[in-house]
């Protein structure tokens, strides 16, 4: 397992390693000490989500209030732009995005913490997400943003070769970047911080595998 710090501070990318043989592939995509080494804690999995998208749909930009969802997302059929937006004031790369493609080939798996924006453009038919969630859907704290806001500066329909994004009329009716936070609805860095330090917090038992099976540091 290769591991990638992203642009947007506190999200990894996770390339896994592939191993084909004359059935097909197996990848190992989650392991407890894996989270423990990269980010310190654990990841505690309290919801299982999957979308199947049309060419062209993108999700997003959407995130929680704290304490909120962490997110581990990968694509287990066809193809998509994860896109992830530092939507945490006062961090060090707010408003800063980067973008991973996921695809049912390298299998990579993005994870990004609590407070962080998301965003999915679906590259081909029937493009299957596969997330585990750290806490459970609350309606009442689910916010999101216009993806293709001026501000956030991303290129969703470079990415489609051109064609209008497909939008829910939850995201064609989402407010800007600039409007959330004016509202105060954006969650601060400080407190995000300290739910890293808080929420999945565990002691390392000695026998905790690293990515190259060593002990967990």
């Amino acid at each position: 397992m290769k591991v990638r710090e992203l642009a947007v501070a506190g999200a990894f990318e996770f390339t896994p390693s592939v191993l084909p043989d004359n059935r097909g592939v197996f990848a190992e995509l989650s392991r407890t000490g894996w989270w423990r080494e990269v980010l310190g804690r654990d990841m505690p999995v309290a919801q299982v989500n999957t979308t199947i998208n049309h060419r062209n749909v993108v999700r997003g930009v959407h995130f929680t209030r704290l304490v909120g969802q962490a997110k581990f997302v990968c694509c287990v059929y066809g193809a998509m732009n994860d896109v992830i937006v530092d939507t945490r004031v006062g961090s060090p790369t707010f408003g800063t995005f980067d973008c991973v493609r996921l695809d049912s080939e390298a299998l990579r798996v993005v994870y990004l913490p609590e407070g962080v924006g998301h965003g999915i453009a679906s590259l081909a038919e029937q493009t299957t997400a596969f997330y585990l969630c750290s806490d459970t859907y609350d309606p009442g704290n689910e916010y999101g943003i216009h993806p293709l806001d001026p501000e956030l500066g991303i290129d969703w329909r470079g990415m489609l070769d051109g064609a209008e994004p497909i939008l829910s009329v939850r995201d064609r009716t989402a407010p800007t970047l600039r409007a959330v936070r004016e509202q105060g609805l954006l969650p601060a860095y400080e407190e995000c911080l300290e739910v890293y330090r808080t929420v999945g917090a565990a002691g390392r038992r000695p026998d905790a595998a690293g990515p190259a099976g060593r002990p967990a540091a």
